[in-house]
Protein backbone atom coordinates (compact mmCIF):
# COMPACT_ATOMS: atom_id res chain seq x y z
CA UNK A 1 0.00 0.00 0.00
CA UNK A 2 0.87 3.36 -1.10
CA UNK A 3 2.25 5.45 1.98
CA UNK A 4 2.34 9.65 1.54
CA UNK A 5 5.24 11.09 3.73
CA UNK A 6 6.11 14.71 4.58
CA UNK A 7 10.13 15.78 5.80
CA UNK A 8 8.38 15.92 9.66
CA UNK A 9 6.77 12.21 8.66
CA UNK A 10 10.35 11.04 7.32
CA UNK A 11 12.25 12.85 10.66
CA UNK A 12 10.05 10.96 12.79
CA UNK A 13 10.48 7.72 11.17
CA UNK A 14 13.82 7.97 10.32
CA UNK A 15 15.52 8.98 13.49
CA UNK A 16 19.11 7.59 13.24
CA UNK A 17 21.83 5.86 11.03
CA UNK A 18 19.56 2.03 12.32
CA UNK A 19 16.18 3.19 11.34
CA UNK A 20 17.43 5.06 7.63
CA UNK A 21 18.64 1.06 6.86
CA UNK A 22 15.37 -0.45 8.18
CA UNK A 23 13.18 2.10 6.41
CA UNK A 24 15.15 1.42 3.44
CA UNK A 25 14.80 -2.02 3.85
CA UNK A 26 11.18 -1.71 4.15
CA UNK A 27 11.47 0.45 0.96
CA UNK A 28 13.54 -2.16 -1.25
CA UNK A 29 11.99 -5.24 0.09
CA UNK A 30 8.91 -4.94 2.36
CA UNK A 31 8.59 -8.00 4.98
CA UNK A 32 11.04 -10.13 2.85
CA UNK A 33 14.07 -9.58 2.22
CA UNK A 34 15.59 -10.96 -0.88
CA UNK A 35 19.42 -11.75 -1.57
CA UNK A 36 20.58 -8.80 -4.90
CA UNK A 37 23.46 -12.05 -5.66
CA UNK A 38 20.87 -15.03 -6.13
CA UNK A 39 17.30 -13.40 -5.58
CA UNK A 40 17.37 -16.38 -2.90
CA UNK A 41 14.49 -15.36 -0.23
CA UNK A 42 15.84 -17.71 2.10
CA UNK A 43 18.24 -14.91 4.08
CA UNK A 44 19.11 -14.51 7.80
CA UNK A 45 20.09 -11.49 9.65
CA UNK A 46 23.52 -10.90 11.38
CA UNK A 47 22.93 -10.28 14.57
CA UNK A 48 26.28 -7.66 15.76
CA UNK A 49 28.04 -9.61 18.22
CA UNK A 50 28.36 -6.11 20.36
CA UNK A 51 24.44 -6.51 21.37
CA UNK A 52 24.43 -2.64 21.27
CA UNK A 53 23.11 -2.81 17.23
CA UNK A 54 26.44 -1.72 15.90
CA UNK A 55 28.98 -3.82 14.08
CA UNK A 56 32.87 -3.35 14.23
CA UNK A 57 34.35 -2.33 11.06
CA UNK A 58 37.91 -3.52 9.37
CA UNK A 59 38.94 -0.31 10.89
CA UNK A 60 38.02 -0.95 14.22
CA UNK A 61 34.70 1.70 14.00
CA UNK A 62 31.31 1.06 14.59
CA UNK A 63 28.96 0.75 12.19
CA UNK A 64 24.89 0.64 11.84
CA UNK A 65 25.22 -1.14 8.93
CA UNK A 66 22.61 -3.90 8.98
CA UNK A 67 23.63 -6.86 6.89
CA UNK A 68 22.08 -10.27 6.31
CA UNK A 69 23.26 -13.47 4.35
CA UNK A 70 22.08 -15.81 1.73
CA UNK A 71 21.63 -19.22 2.68
CA UNK A 72 21.67 -20.52 -0.49
CA UNK A 73 24.50 -23.14 -0.73
CA UNK A 74 25.59 -21.75 -4.25
CA UNK A 75 25.62 -17.66 -2.67
CA UNK A 76 26.62 -17.70 1.04
CA UNK A 77 27.41 -14.01 0.19
CA UNK A 78 26.26 -11.08 2.87
CA UNK A 79 24.67 -8.14 1.85
CA UNK A 80 22.83 -5.19 2.80
CA UNK A 81 19.78 -2.89 1.32
CA UNK A 82 22.49 -1.06 -0.15
CA UNK A 83 23.65 -3.62 -1.93
CA UNK A 84 23.38 -3.23 -5.91
CA UNK A 85 21.79 0.46 -5.32
CA UNK A 86 23.18 3.90 -5.91
CA UNK A 87 23.94 4.12 -1.93
CA UNK A 88 26.40 1.07 -2.49
CA UNK A 89 29.94 2.07 -1.64
CA UNK A 90 28.81 5.27 -0.51
CA UNK A 91 30.51 6.53 2.92
CA UNK A 92 27.31 9.27 3.04
CA UNK A 93 24.80 8.30 6.04
CA UNK A 94 22.03 6.49 4.78
CA UNK A 95 19.74 9.06 6.37
CA UNK A 96 21.36 11.70 4.33
CA UNK A 97 20.43 10.28 1.34
CA UNK A 98 17.10 9.60 2.50
CA UNK A 99 16.05 13.14 2.85
CA UNK A 100 18.01 14.24 -0.66
CA UNK A 101 15.92 11.39 -2.37
CA UNK A 102 12.71 12.51 -0.72
CA UNK A 103 13.82 16.36 -1.86
CA UNK A 104 14.42 15.65 -5.37
CA UNK A 105 11.57 13.59 -5.76
CA UNK A 106 9.09 16.00 -3.88
CA UNK A 107 10.48 19.49 -4.91
CA UNK A 108 8.84 20.45 -8.02
CA UNK A 109 11.66 22.96 -8.79
CA UNK A 110 14.17 20.61 -7.90
CA UNK A 111 17.21 20.90 -5.69
CA UNK A 112 20.66 22.43 -6.28
CA UNK A 113 23.85 20.34 -5.37
CA UNK A 114 24.61 23.59 -3.55
CA UNK A 115 21.52 23.43 -1.38
CA UNK A 116 22.05 20.31 -0.57
CA UNK A 117 25.61 20.95 0.43
CA UNK A 118 24.52 23.57 3.05
CA UNK A 119 21.26 21.44 4.43
CA UNK A 120 23.03 18.30 5.41
CA UNK A 121 26.95 19.59 6.00
CA UNK A 122 28.68 17.93 3.16
CA UNK A 123 31.28 18.49 0.74
CA UNK A 124 30.84 20.36 -2.71
CA UNK A 125 31.69 17.15 -4.57
CA UNK A 126 29.91 14.58 -1.75
CA UNK A 127 26.65 16.93 -2.67
CA UNK A 128 27.34 17.08 -6.05
CA UNK A 129 28.07 12.92 -5.95
CA UNK A 130 24.34 12.43 -4.38
CA UNK A 131 22.28 14.55 -6.91
CA UNK A 132 23.97 12.77 -9.86
CA UNK A 133 23.51 9.43 -8.57
CA UNK A 134 19.80 9.83 -7.89
CA UNK A 135 19.39 11.90 -11.31
CA UNK A 136 21.03 8.99 -13.40
CA UNK A 137 18.71 6.61 -11.25
CA UNK A 138 15.47 8.57 -12.09
CA UNK A 139 16.51 7.57 -15.95
CA UNK A 140 14.24 5.43 -18.03
CA UNK A 141 14.65 2.27 -18.56
CA UNK A 142 15.90 1.85 -21.90
CA UNK A 143 14.56 -1.83 -22.76
CA UNK A 144 11.02 0.04 -21.99
CA UNK A 145 8.39 -0.36 -24.13
CA UNK A 146 7.46 2.17 -26.83
CA UNK A 147 4.46 4.80 -25.92
CA UNK A 148 1.46 4.44 -27.25
CA UNK A 149 -1.72 6.89 -27.47
CA UNK A 150 -1.73 10.58 -28.72
CA UNK A 151 1.54 12.35 -28.41
CA UNK A 152 2.10 15.61 -28.10
CA UNK A 153 6.34 16.66 -29.37
CA UNK A 154 8.20 19.94 -29.24
CA UNK A 155 11.49 21.34 -28.79
CA UNK A 156 13.31 23.44 -27.69
CA UNK A 157 16.51 25.13 -26.96
CA UNK A 158 18.69 25.36 -23.36
CA UNK A 159 21.16 27.68 -22.75
CA UNK A 160 21.89 31.29 -21.61
CA UNK A 161 21.06 34.55 -23.28
CA UNK A 162 22.96 36.68 -25.35
CA UNK A 163 25.46 39.10 -23.41
CA UNK A 164 27.83 42.10 -24.25
CA UNK A 165 31.04 41.44 -25.08
CA UNK A 166 34.36 41.63 -22.28
CA UNK A 167 35.91 45.26 -22.07
CA UNK A 168 34.71 48.65 -22.05
CA UNK A 169 34.16 51.41 -25.34
CA UNK A 170 33.94 55.13 -25.18
CA UNK A 171 30.72 56.67 -25.40
CA UNK A 172 31.12 57.50 -28.62
CA UNK A 173 32.51 54.05 -30.19
CA UNK A 174 30.32 51.31 -31.28
CA UNK A 175 27.95 49.26 -29.13
CA UNK A 176 29.71 46.08 -27.67
CA UNK A 177 28.55 43.29 -30.15
CA UNK A 178 26.53 40.40 -28.21
CA UNK A 179 27.71 36.97 -27.67
CA UNK A 180 25.15 34.35 -28.09
CA UNK A 181 26.16 30.99 -26.51
CA UNK A 182 25.96 27.76 -27.88
CA UNK A 183 22.12 26.05 -27.12
CA UNK A 184 21.18 22.74 -27.09
CA UNK A 185 18.72 21.85 -28.54
CA UNK A 186 16.04 18.70 -26.81
CA UNK A 187 12.70 16.82 -27.93
CA UNK A 188 10.01 16.24 -25.01
CA UNK A 189 7.23 13.86 -25.89
CA UNK A 190 4.26 13.49 -23.76
CA UNK A 191 1.55 10.86 -23.86
CA UNK A 192 -1.61 12.46 -23.50
CA UNK A 193 -2.94 9.11 -21.68
CA UNK A 194 -0.78 8.40 -19.61
CA UNK A 195 1.14 11.33 -18.59
CA UNK A 196 4.54 10.32 -19.55
CA UNK A 197 6.77 12.34 -20.49
CA UNK A 198 10.47 11.18 -22.39
CA UNK A 199 12.53 13.96 -23.17
CA UNK A 200 15.92 13.98 -24.84
CA UNK A 201 19.25 16.23 -25.84
CA UNK A 202 19.17 16.44 -29.98
CA UNK A 203 22.69 16.80 -32.08
CA UNK A 204 20.23 19.17 -34.50
CA UNK A 205 16.76 19.49 -34.86
CA UNK A 206 16.95 18.34 -38.41
CA UNK A 207 13.78 15.99 -40.16
CA UNK A 208 15.81 13.09 -39.83
CA UNK A 209 16.98 13.61 -36.58
CA UNK A 210 13.22 14.16 -35.45
CA UNK A 211 12.22 11.02 -37.15
CA UNK A 212 14.95 8.67 -35.57
CA UNK A 213 14.82 10.04 -32.28
CA UNK A 214 10.44 10.20 -32.54
CA UNK A 215 10.55 6.42 -34.07
CA UNK A 216 12.45 4.93 -31.08
CA UNK A 217 10.26 6.53 -28.65
CA UNK A 218 6.76 5.86 -29.93
CA UNK A 219 5.18 3.08 -32.35
CA UNK A 220 3.01 5.18 -34.70
CA UNK A 221 0.91 1.71 -35.11
CA UNK A 222 -2.47 3.04 -33.14
CA UNK A 223 -1.00 6.21 -32.54
CA UNK A 224 -1.80 10.02 -33.05
CA UNK A 225 1.22 12.98 -33.32
CA UNK A 226 0.10 16.75 -32.16
CA UNK A 227 2.77 19.20 -32.97
CA UNK A 228 3.17 22.70 -33.61
CA UNK A 229 3.28 23.86 -37.51
CA UNK A 230 6.68 23.08 -37.96
CA UNK A 231 7.55 21.04 -41.61
CA UNK A 232 10.30 18.77 -39.84
CA UNK A 233 7.58 16.86 -38.02
CA UNK A 234 6.00 16.05 -41.71
CA UNK A 235 7.92 12.97 -41.96
CA UNK A 236 7.29 10.65 -39.21
CA UNK A 237 3.94 12.22 -38.83
CA UNK A 238 2.72 10.33 -42.38
CA UNK A 239 3.49 6.76 -40.45
CA UNK A 240 1.21 7.99 -37.39
CA UNK A 241 -1.77 5.55 -37.88
CA UNK A 242 -3.58 7.95 -35.76
CA UNK A 243 -3.04 10.79 -38.16
CA UNK A 244 -0.67 13.97 -37.26
CA UNK A 245 -2.27 17.23 -36.51
CA UNK A 246 -0.75 20.34 -35.96
CA UNK A 247 -1.26 23.92 -34.33
CA UNK A 248 -0.06 27.15 -35.93
CA UNK A 249 1.41 29.17 -33.06
CA UNK A 250 2.76 31.61 -36.18
CA UNK A 251 -0.85 32.68 -36.32
CA UNK A 252 -1.42 32.81 -32.25
CA UNK A 253 -3.55 29.74 -32.53
CA UNK A 254 -2.49 27.30 -30.03
CA UNK A 255 -5.99 24.85 -29.63
CA UNK A 256 -8.14 23.55 -32.33
CA UNK A 257 -10.96 21.39 -31.16
CA UNK A 258 -8.58 18.48 -29.13
CA UNK A 259 -5.47 19.41 -31.26
CA UNK A 260 -2.38 21.01 -28.78
CA UNK A 261 0.84 20.85 -27.65
CA UNK A 262 0.36 23.11 -24.94
CA UNK A 263 1.02 19.96 -22.91
CA UNK A 264 4.81 19.25 -23.99
CA UNK A 265 4.90 23.21 -23.82
CA UNK A 266 3.88 23.16 -20.46
CA UNK A 267 6.74 20.57 -19.78
CA UNK A 268 9.29 23.13 -21.10
CA UNK A 269 7.89 26.09 -19.46
CA UNK A 270 8.59 24.02 -15.91
CA UNK A 271 12.12 22.90 -17.09
CA UNK A 272 12.93 26.08 -18.45
CA UNK A 273 12.00 28.35 -15.15
CA UNK A 274 13.72 25.15 -12.60
CA UNK A 275 17.10 25.36 -14.56
CA UNK A 276 16.92 29.45 -14.19
CA UNK A 277 15.65 29.68 -10.96
CA UNK A 278 17.02 26.72 -9.06
CA UNK A 279 20.20 25.54 -11.04
CA UNK A 280 21.34 28.60 -13.06
CA UNK A 281 23.53 27.42 -15.17
CA UNK A 282 24.21 23.35 -16.59
CA UNK A 283 26.59 21.98 -18.64
CA UNK A 284 25.20 20.25 -22.08
CA UNK A 285 27.91 17.01 -20.57
CA UNK A 286 25.01 16.25 -18.04
CA UNK A 287 22.00 17.56 -19.65
CA UNK A 288 20.47 15.09 -19.96
CA UNK A 289 20.77 13.71 -16.39
CA UNK A 290 18.77 16.92 -15.65
CA UNK A 291 16.19 15.92 -18.05
CA UNK A 292 15.46 12.73 -16.49
CA UNK A 293 14.86 14.11 -13.52
CA UNK A 294 12.41 16.49 -14.38
CA UNK A 295 11.07 13.73 -16.64
CA UNK A 296 11.00 11.34 -13.82
CA UNK A 297 8.77 14.01 -11.63
CA UNK A 298 6.51 15.11 -14.91
CA UNK A 299 5.96 11.49 -15.33
CA UNK A 300 4.62 10.61 -11.54
CA UNK A 301 3.31 14.05 -10.47
CA UNK A 302 -0.28 12.14 -10.27
CA UNK A 303 1.17 10.23 -7.48
CA UNK A 304 1.11 13.05 -5.04
CA UNK A 305 4.23 14.93 -2.74
CA UNK A 306 6.04 11.73 -1.15
CA UNK A 307 4.83 8.90 -1.93
CA UNK A 308 6.37 5.49 -1.65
Amino acid sequence: MAQHLSIPALAKRVTDESSAYQFLEELRWGDSPVCPHCDSTVVVFLTPRSGTGTRATRTGAQSPRRVWKCKNRECRKQFSALTGTIFHGSKIPVRSWLFVLFEMCASKNGVSAREVQRKYDLTPKSAWFMTMRIREAMKRNPTATRMVGTIEADEAYIGGKARAARGTLSKDARPSPRIKPEKTPVLTLVNRETGEARTRVMARVTSDNLYSAINHQVNPDGSRLMTDESKLYDNIGNQFTGGHDAVWHAGGEYVRGDVTSNRAENYFSQLKRSLDGTHHRISAEHLDRYLAEFDFRFSTRKLGSGSV
